[in-house]
């Protein structure tokens, strides 16, 4: 995913101008080390479920004063430093905006990515 292309397609689209204020994006990236213990982590497997993904991206969507909300997650076998996941949410003031990327961010990785960390 090309994140300035995907802004720049979002600020295009009607009603954008009238609508938001902010727009926050997470970009997920694959770390050299376990959260659990911290040893090296010399790659990942990840297989996110684009179907939930969805679901979820429509329920961020219905929420009070978001315009759009994006996500993009690529899968297979990845190294440290390779971008995981991509999430856009555009919205109307700051309040909205960070809480509804707070809850799209814990919900995908809680409900609908799973990842096997390699070790060396």
């Amino acid at each position: 995913m090309d994140i300035n292309k995907a802004l720049e397609d979002l600020k295009k689209e009607p009603g954008f101008a009238e609508n938001v204020g902010m727009v926050l994006v997470h970009n997920g990236v694959v770390r050299g080390w376990s959260r659990k213990d911290r040893s090296e982590v010399t790659a990942i497997e990840v297989t996110p479920d684009l179907e939930k993904i969805e679901e979820i991206r429509a329920d961020i969507e219905a929420y009070e004063g978001i315009f759009r909300a994006k996500a993009f997650a690529h899968s297979g076998r990845m190294q440290p430093g390779d971008d995981v996941l991509f999430l856009i949410v555009a919205g109307d003031i700051r309040e909205n905006v960070k809480a509804a990327l707070a809850d799209f961010l814990d919900r995908v990785k809680a409900e609908a990515v799973t990842k096997k960390e390699i070790f060396a």
